[in-house]
């Protein structure tokens, strides 16, 4: 679909003073490839370390070292590609974007422009429960990573880290087909996800290893595409949702009160909550682009697309499908589990020939649940999924209720152990002796008539009498023993 004609639900619109608006937003997405060297050098491509210890001579751009492609960050170049469903270009290009800038020591970065490794492809990115949009993917490009400069190390002067110089970088750059903030933010949040499960960018923000630039501009419901102003190196989910609204804002702001938008390139200041000026957006002549001349076009040998191809993990929407297919789960509790590889492999060991519904109940509410609450990974679980299955096993075979399931469960988190063990020495198997629970049961009737009354006026009071017998019997009771015997003697047949 031509991204012009997409228009955003009402609900997306923004109110101005004139009538209602529409973001657009595209977005060029820069992340670092996972590789133990860079794009052009042999240095090490590793997170931190002292300023400039992993520079070569290539990084420092010293006179007569020429640069040589890695291939390893070609495979994944591709491999993304593949994972975009996109189409892979056997020819391509590596040219020279022309400008200065204090930590790119050659005076241009080696990038490219019209001839990329990878052409055009799709994202599928989910929204609210059964919605979902498809954003096209414009082009992926390599290129290499600039230093960092430094500005609070010394009152008159400014240092420069290389440490990041000639890393490789996917640029990942979509259509324009989003339409609210919170379509960006989810899209980035799908290509973050796609790119952990292939490997090929670790996608820690906070580190820079991932970040976006973003475009922005509003119209008029179904008008032209109006003037974009880009939002340079958003480094946060969080941000860029901010900085979208603001930005949007602002430009309906212009146009209203009769200016015009300036094509420029803006900064968002998290501290105040708004974009400013940067300077004005540059265009591709600016950068004066032509062919390195120290690099040969890269041919692909269709092959080893193929073989690429071949050995691609199972991508998150496969994943997905296939958990609500064979495990009977929502989609939105698929999604819960698939968002990350490592969870997704926990729950399929937890639910392993057990039922998908219960054990996916089990991960996500009390796992999940206490992982977030303590901060904590799936790596750095306390309970392991064998554990947590074994604890599945003895509430399907009766040994153990659901409550009693809990105090297990804690039991596990804290200290450790085997499920089954634990409910052995400590004495918490299920009460399912029927005379055992009759004999509560009376008693609880005989000692409130009053409530016996209520219940047979009011068959949802039974939960009351349930109550009771379970604490009596210290939650040992099995639940539905002790619902059918009530239900006898208090003479409720529904």
């Amino acid at each position: 679909m031509d991204s012009a004609k997409r228009i955003a639900d009402k609900t997306d619109w923004i109110k101005g003073a004139t009538g209602d608006w529409e973001i657009i937003i595209g977005l060029e997405v820069h992340a670092q490839v996972l590789s133990k060297s860079k794009l052009f050098s042999g240095a090490s491509a590793e997170f931190g370390g002292d300023p400039n210890d992993h520079v070569s001579f290539v990084d420092a751009a010293m006179p007569g070292m020429l640069p040589v492609i890695n291939e390893f960050c070609i495979e994944q170049a591709v491999r993304t590609g593949l994972g975009l469903k996109a189409q892979i270009n056997e020819f391509s290009v590596f040219d020279r974007k022309n400008y200065f800038y204090p930590d790119l020591p050659q005076g241009y970065q080696i990038s490219q422009y019209k001839q990329p490794i990878v052409g055009e492809g799709v994202v599928t990115v989910d929204l609210d429960v059964g919605k979902s949009i498809d954003v096209g993917v414009e082009r992926l490009h390599l290129e290499q990573d600039a230093g960092k400069s430094l500005h609070d190390q010394h009152p008159n002067m400014s240092y420069v880290d290389l440490n990041r110089s000639g890393c490789a970088l996917m640029e990942i750059v979509s259509k324009p087909d989003m339409r609210s903030a919170d379509e960006a933010k989810a899209y980035v949040t799908k290509l973050r996800q796609i790119m952990r499960y292939l490997g090929t960018c670790d996608g820690n923000m906070e580190q820079g290893s991932m970040r976006a630039d973003v475009n922005v501009s509003v119209r008029k419901p179904g008008d032209a595409f109006g003037t974009r102003c880009e939002i340079k190196n958003v480094n946060s989910i969080r941000f860029m949702g901010q900085a979208i609204e603001f930005e949007a804002r602002r430009q309906i702001g212009v146009l209203e009160d009769g200016g015009k938008i300036d094509q420029e390139t803006r900064l968002y200041d998290a501290k105040k909550g708004e974009t400013r000026s940067m300077r004005s957006k540059e265009e591709a002549h600016d950068y004066r682009y032509f062919p390195d001349p120290d690099l040969l076009p890269l041919k692909l040998d269709p092959e080893k697309i193929a073989e690429i191809k071949s050995s691609l993990p199972e991508l998150p929407d496969d994943k997905k499908a296939r958990f609500v297919a064979s495990y009977g789960l929502s989609s939105y509790d698929a999604s819960v589990l698939v968002a990350e590889q490592n969870s997704a492999a926990f729950y399929e060991a937890v639910a392993k020939g057990r039922d998908g519904k219960h054990s996916a109940n089990w991960v996500i509410n009390e796992l999940f649940g206490r992982l977030n609450k303590e901060g904590k990974s799936v790596e750095t679980s306390p309970v392991s999924a064998a554990q947590l299955g074994g604890l599945v096993d003895l509430i399907s075979n009766g040994t153990i209720s659901g409550k009693i399931a809990k105090d297990v469960f804690e039991i596990l988190w804290t200290e450790g152990g085997n499920p089954a063990e634990i409910v052995q020495a400590r004495g918490m198997v299920q009460v399912t002796d029927l005379g055992a629970i009759e004999k509560a049961v009376d008693e609880i009737i005989g000692q409130n008539p009053d409530k016996v009354a209520a219940a047979q006026a009011k068959p949802a009071l039974l939960g009351w009498f349930v109550g009771q017998v379970m604490k009596t019997t210290g939650g040992k009771a099995n639940p539905a023993a002790v619902n059918a015997i009530l239900r006898q003697k208090l003479g409720i047949n529904q």
